[in-house]
């Protein structure tokens, strides 16, 4: 499985690929909404783990713009926002599964 890592932490985003590297998979990281457009352009991926807070355009631009031209890639969002509001804005945006960052950390 082909996974894109959109997440501008890159101490996280490291461990994440290693992770998932040792499982068998390939991943790719890139640290921006623009790199990802960019990645998802020219490559095919199974899925992808987008962080929300990414400099520039944020997790929930680069979502509903590809879901608006009816890219319906599967998303898993990872992120430290808690916020209600948050996650009916990324259900809205178009992606039904959301981790929190610290349960992936482990803090």
């Amino acid at each position: 499985m082909r996974l894109l890592i959109v997440e501008d932490d890159a101490m996280l985003a490291d461990g994440l690929a290693r992770a998932l590297r040792r499982s068998g998979h390939t991943a790719d990281c890139v640290t921006s909404a623009e790199h990802a457009a960019l990645a998802l352009e020219h490559d095919a991926f199974d899925v992808m783990l987008l962080d929300l807070g990414l400099p520039g355009s944020d997790g929930f631009e680069l979502l509903a713009r590809l879901r608006r031209r009816g890219n319906t890639l599967p998303v898993i969002v990872i992120t430290a926002r808690d916020a209600l509001t948050d996650r009916v804005r990324g259900l809205f945006a178009g992606a039904p599964r959301r981790s929190r960052r610290s349960s992936l950390s482990g803090g």
